[in-house]
């Protein structure tokens, strides 16, 4: 006989973890112990006998699964009131009363028939305080035929489950491969009902009741060690039954920590550090609930692999990604190889940043010495502009305005390493198949358009060893990432075969898979810690395809032999005999190796088998050094770098240079170069021996009309020195109006009466913005132009991505920095401010345009006068109805990437409202809060003349200490009026 201990405890609160059957909880402490686990109570509900669940073979009592379920549904999470009642101490349990809210959970249950009243118990003092509702209530249900008491004909039949055998106790019965072929990537839905560890989970899948065992895909918890051989994984599930000989109690699993503590003279091994958290950690989100199961794999043992979704509030929570951010799981690829390529980039992500919060597993982690580090968030697309070798190209950013220094990126293909291209300076010749590489690229890549997925940069040192660079001057950074060509890109081998690869329709054409797979490369053996390729199982399928098929350097024939007569490099005596050879072929087919200025070209003949250089008859660019020169070179490489081009060589200068014209596509490029104002011709050269003679004429008298680069100062009958005009007689006027003012001097201003403003403004009217973005389908990245609702107004305009959350977006609320490039002016927007713009309407350039005021210095924000002097600029600068005459004095060009506010190329104006009498230049001078520019010898006549007249203003400001001149004369800064070398400097900075 069973005794007990009667005497109820205090009442207590808690959260319930666990609903093992319809009349008990595991409840669990809301503070954490000194092993930083919530303590745990199992309580049955006092004189409460639910239907018991199957266990271990046997089958359901009628309603058993109704009743658990009732429960379930309405404690599992909930904050709950609990007090003890009385105990029994020979089988470990307690039982008590419960309450969720101000209402007794063990009425709720009996009011709904799930469970039947126990009078009294052997002992005195065994029932509930509340027996005699309990007892009443149980009549009212049986009259009503509620839950258990049904009195439905079947009724009780029909709720006993019809359970596979795998449900009870017979795992072996599973036809794993069956269930994942039948469900693959399809969510199921189940209920937890035991977790082994943080990673594998215990499940009842509904509605089949098919009871199964999952692995969570991609991640592995800290063990919760390991029992003895003998035992089975159905022996561990040790149930209150076992342990308690009176036949009128229910039957009751124990929990986790009970299991535990009563097997521990089993056990082998304990649990790894954080093993028990990470256990707590699942069962808190999962235990009891209803998930959803997406299978994802088997492995050869026949355990389900697969990704486990919990609901939290209103989204779904990856418990996978859960645990990985949390420190309590590591990544392991095997698993996480049979996920989607995006949901395994996000975890193996998500564990670094664990590794570098140092969180929970990672404690002590150390990461051991590597070169490479992961450079996930440089995304971008672009077009191929040079193919360097088979392993490497070169790709305008589109993101990037023409013309800049950052406009082309360097891009190593990730993971797979060419035969090298050798290096002619050092007479190194190209290794077997190294052109073959290059060239099979060249005529897949070049101009076309890519997207590029940066995945890591190596630093290395300058022999290209695998060892770490000791110093910053002997190694350099190669960036690494996967390029995708567009699957629409028609072309010959392995582009269409279904073997290839394509990473997922939405990307493309894996470009290195392609090298792999033609036989040009070989897959690079990573390290365990080594960043690669994000398609690297791809990778390796590709070459082992290329190794079977004995393509390429697999093959066993020898490689191909090319002679190349490098006349580049050769005498100008060979470079004129090789003419004739030229001139026979009248046209020929050339290829362009190289661009060496806006005019002057390295080519490829085939034909011929030799290299020449070639320069455009009659057009010249502007020398280095000189303005345009960089944008010249940068327009000819995206125009016909390594393009096939069409030349006709007329002659050969002094230095050997073959000089002629040269058609792309049919087209004069000589034309295109003038028409850009980016050349000029030389006439003395006689127009006579060039072909389209008359098209050069005309594209060049087209440019100057235009104004257009060199030309930006022309004046009819002038001529143009160095990109500026020896002696202007009219400048540029510009009618404006001031949309932000940024400081130190700096502005935006939209140019008034500009068609482009009013073009631009009616598309934005006639957009039909839609409803807030959902998440996951647009995640604008950094330097993407979106439409973003003003905060000022709530008007949409057009706005360039500045800076943008790490990783995905989560929340409505994550917010994005954006430069309005209309405007000029720069805020954070949430998500929910911002919607995709059609590319019609975003490749337009921004309508703001940077200026900065001439001849004066302006202090910046954060010296002193700055804030005083950017007040009093956007007093009488800002506003939409107040116009001003802009004159140019000269255009700085060396702004380069607009990154946001304050940079990129700026026109330096004198400011004039239309009805003042004096510039906002001479104004802010007057008021104290600008000073002029230091003179400088040799100054041209007009800037003198300004500078005279400011100076009168600004002796004015001095005299009555205004501004920067309160506490008397200002001592000049060493950058903007150094003295005299002869003479010693007279006091610091003030």
């Amino acid at each position: 006989m069973a005794t007990s201990t009667a005497g109820a405890t205090g009442w207590y609160r808690g959260r319930v973890k666990a609903v093992p059957s319809g009349d008990c909880l595991v409840i669990m402490a809301m503070t954490n112990n000194k092993a930083g686990l919530p303590a745990e109570k199992t309580i049955t509900l006092s004189s409460l006998i639910a239907p018991r669940l199957a266990r271990r073979g046997g089958v359901d009592e009628a309603f058993a699964w109704e009743s658990r379920e009732f429960l379930r549904k309405l404690c599992i999470g909930q904050e709950v009131t609990f007090r003890v009642d009385y105990s029994v101490p020979s089988i470990g349990r307690e039982f008590g009363s419960v309450f969720l809210g101000d209402k007794n959970v063990a009425v709720l249950v009996v009011s709904e028939g799930w469970a039947k009243v126990r009078e009294q118990g052997q002992q005195k003092g065994e029932a509930s305080p509340f027996l005699a509702d309990l007892l009443q209530l149980e009549e009212q249900t049986k009259q009503q035929g509620l839950g258990r008491w049904s009195k439905t004909p079947g009724a009780a039949e029909a709720s006993i489950r019809n359970l596979p055998p795998s449900a009870i106790g017979d795992p072996s019965n599973l036809d794993a491969m069956g269930l994942l072929a039948a469900n693959k990537g399809r969510p199921m839905q189940g209920i937890v009902e035991q977790v082994r560890d943080g990673s594998t989970v215990r499940v009842y899948l509904l509605p089949d009741f098919q009871f199964v065992q999952v692995f969570v895909a991609g991640i592995q918890s800290p063990s919760m060690g390991r029992r003895a051989a003998a035992e089975t994984v159905a022996e561990t599930e040790i149930t209150s039954e076992e342990t308690n000989g009176d036949a009128s109690e229910p039957r009751v699993p124990l929990t986790s920590a009970q299991r535990l503590a009563a097997s521990t003279t089993a056990a082998e091994v304990g649990p790894d550090p954080f093993g028990m958290e990470a256990k707590h950690f699942t069962e808190l989100r999962v235990l009891n609930r209803e998930v959803r199961i997406v299978l994802e794999g088997v492995d050869k043992f026949s355990n389900l692999i697969g990704s486990v979704y919990y609901p939290q509030g209103d989204s779904v929570n990856d418990l996978s990604m859960e645990l990985v951010e949390n420190g309590l799981a590591k990544f392991v690829e095997w698993s996480a190889n049979m996920m989607e390529e995006d949901a395994k980039r996000r975890l193996k992500a998500a564990e670094l940043e664990a590794k570098k919060s140092r969180l929970k597993i990672w404690t002590n982690y150390v990461p051991p010495a590597t070169n490479s580090k992961a450079i996930h968030d440089q995304n971008f697309t672009g077009k191929v502009v040079e193919v360097v070798s088979g392993d490497c190209i070169i790709v305008a950013d589109d993101s990037v305005p023409f013309g800049s220094p950052l406009a082309e990126r360097r891009v190593n293909l990730s993971s797979i390493r060419c035969p090298k291209m050798g290096n002619p300076r050092r007479d190194e010749k190209p290794a077997p198949y190294a052109r073959e590489a290059k060239e099979f690229l060249r005529t897949r890549l070049i101009g076309r358009q890519v997207s590029v997925q940066m995945e890591y940069s190596r630093k290395v040192t300058m022999g290209d060893g695998p060892t770490v660079a000791t110093g910053p001057g002997d190694s350099r950074v190669m960036d690494f990432g996967s390029v995708f060509l567009s699957s629409a890109t028609k072309g010959d081998g392995d582009e269409t075969s279904p073997a290839l690869s394509t990473a997922g329709t939405q990307q493309g054409i894996n470009v290195a898979e392609l090298v792999v797979s033609r036989g040009f490369g070989t897959v690079i053996r990573h390290r365990d810690f080594e960043e690669r390729s994000n398609f690297y199982d791809a990778l390796l399928a590709a070459e082992s395809r290329a190794v079977s098929g004995k393509k390429g350097i697999h093959s066993a024939k020898d490689p191909p032999v090319m002679h190349i007569t490098d006349l580049t490099t050769a005498s100008v005596k060979k470079a004129r005999d090789f003419l004739p050879f030229l001139h026979r072929s009248r046209r020929s087919s050339a290829v362009v190796e190289y661009v060496l200025s806006g005019h002057r070209f390295k080519l490829l003949i085939p034909k011929e088998t030799c290299s020449i250089a070639f320069s455009f008859s009659g057009v010249r660019c502007p020398g280095r050094d000189e303005p345009y020169s960089d944008e010249a070179i940068a327009f000819m490489r995206r125009k016909i770098m390594q393009r096939d081009v069409e030349i006709e060589v007329e002659t050969v200068d002094r230095t050997g240079t073959f000089l002629g014209s040269l058609w792309e596509s049919r087209t004069n490029v000589a034309v295109t170069l003038l028409e850009a104002g980016l050349a000029k011709l030389q006439t003395s050269f006689g127009t006579d021996r060039i072909p389209d003679a008359h098209l050069l004429e005309q594209a060049e008298k087209s440019a100057k009309g235009q104004k257009l680069k060199i030309w930006e100062n022309y004046v009819e009958g002038e001529e143009v020195s160095n990109g500026s005009v020896v002696e202007s007689k009219q400048k540029e006027v510009l009618k404006v109006v001031v949309t932000e003012v940024l400081g130190g001097g700096k502005f935006y201003v939209q140019t008034v009466g500009d068609q482009k403003v009013a073009s631009i403004q009616k598309q934005l009217a006639s957009l039909n913005l839609q409803d807030a973005p959902v998440i996951g389908a647009f995640n604008p990245k950094k330097g993407d132009i979106v439409l973003a609702q003003f905060s000022a107004d709530n008007s949409w305009n057009r706005a360039m991505i500045v800076n943008a959350p790490r990783g995905t977006v989560e929340s409505m609320k994550d917010k994005f920095e954006v430069f309005y490039i209309d405007y000029g002016n720069q805020e954070e927007v949430p998500y929910g401010g911002l919607r995709p713009l059609d590319p019609s309407v975003s490749s337009s350039p921004g309508l703001a345009q940077l200026c900065s005021l001439a001849y004066i210095k302006v202090p910046d924000l954060e010296e002193d006068c700055g804030p005083e002097a950017a007040e009093y600029q956007s007093a009488h600068t800002l506003s939409t109805s107040k116009e001003f005459r802009a004159k140019v004095e000269e255009r700085d060009l060396s702004g380069g990437k607009v990154k946001g506010q304050g940079t990129g190329p700026i026109t330096v104006v004198t400011l004039v409202a239309v009805d003042a009498e004096i510039s906002i230049n001479a104004a802010m001078v007057q008021e104290g809060l600008a000073r002029i520019e230091k003179r400088r010898k040799r100054d041209p006549k007009e800037r003198q003349v300004a500078l005279d007249n400011l100076e009168k203003f600004q002796d004015e400001a001095r005299s009555a200490r205004l501004g920067m001149w309160v506490y008397g004369d200002i001592q000049s800064d060493d950058e903007d009026m150094a003295p005299p070398a002869s003479r010693k400097a007279a006091g610091g900075r003030r």
